[in-house]
């Protein structure tokens, strides 16, 4: 998997992307994430990459022909073209679905917008698809494009030690994931649930799935009438 993401701020993507376990794998060369500052393929000397909206209006828009030049750099030598994403308000809603799909995917190629938006032209020339991370605002596309990437990359092959680390958690069966419990055995007087005790593996596992049942009905009754509806 190779992931490239646009962007106005680079060194924000970066500092995150280093860490924890998308940061490992990006070392152990288990997937491939580079960050392109947009504002190095403007022809403007003074390296601007916006400028005033059409027909007025408050703030700034990017402009197309950097972020054209960027998308034709990225594509040079590829031997196919990357699934291109804009990060966008206006986009469907992420889910684990659409990230499981997008995870099986070569290439994919991140848009992060800055200011009021990106010039419409370039978004309908390259943009395959807009995604949101929910439904309010942010001050640009970097946020959602590292969750995005974060949500993706732990499900490519590596990553993660197992594939059972990511198939058991939340949303990715259709359920919401079970209680989890650690030492010490008793903590303020509440003890572990005695099953997970018992070392009885089909026990625990039942008693997981009823958690699983349990905790989705409560908290996310759509996505528990969901489930029962297939069954």
């Amino acid at each position: 998997m190779q992931i490239d993401i646009a962007t106005l701020f680079p060194d924000m993507c970066e500092a995150v992307l280093s860490e924890s376990i998308v940061g490992r794998a990006r070392k152990a060369g288990h997937i491939t994430v580079n960050c392109h500052n947009i504002r190095d393929y403007t022809l403007d000397k003074h390296r601007r990459v916006d400028d005033v909206p059409y027909g007025g209006g408050r703030g700034m828009v990017m402009q197309a022909d950097p972020i054209y030049r960027c998308w034709e750099a990225i594509c040079k030598d590829r031997t196919e073209k990357p699934h291109a994403i804009y990060l966008s308000p206006k986009g469907a809603v992420l889910t684990q679905k659409r990230a499981m799909e997008l995870s099986k995917m070569n290439e994919l190629f991140l848009l992060c917008g800055h200011y009021e938006g990106i010039d419409q032209r370039v978004l309908d020339e390259i943009i395959d698809e807009e995604i949101s991370i929910g439904d309010y605002v942010l001050t640009g596309g970097e946020l959602p494009a590292l969750v995005l990437t974060d949500t993706i990359a732990r499900m490519c092959p590596g990553v993660l030690p197992e594939s059972v680390c990511f198939e058991e958690e939340s949303h990715y069966g259709g359920l919401l994931e079970y209680p989890h419990y650690t030492r010490p055995e008793i903590w303020h007087d509440t003890t572990v649930p005695p099953v997970l005790l018992s070392g009885h593996h089909k026990n625990i596992a039942d008693w997981r799935f009823a958690q699983s049942l349990e905790v989705t009905k409560e908290k996310r009754p759509d996505l528990y009438e969901d489930y029962i509806d297939k069954i």
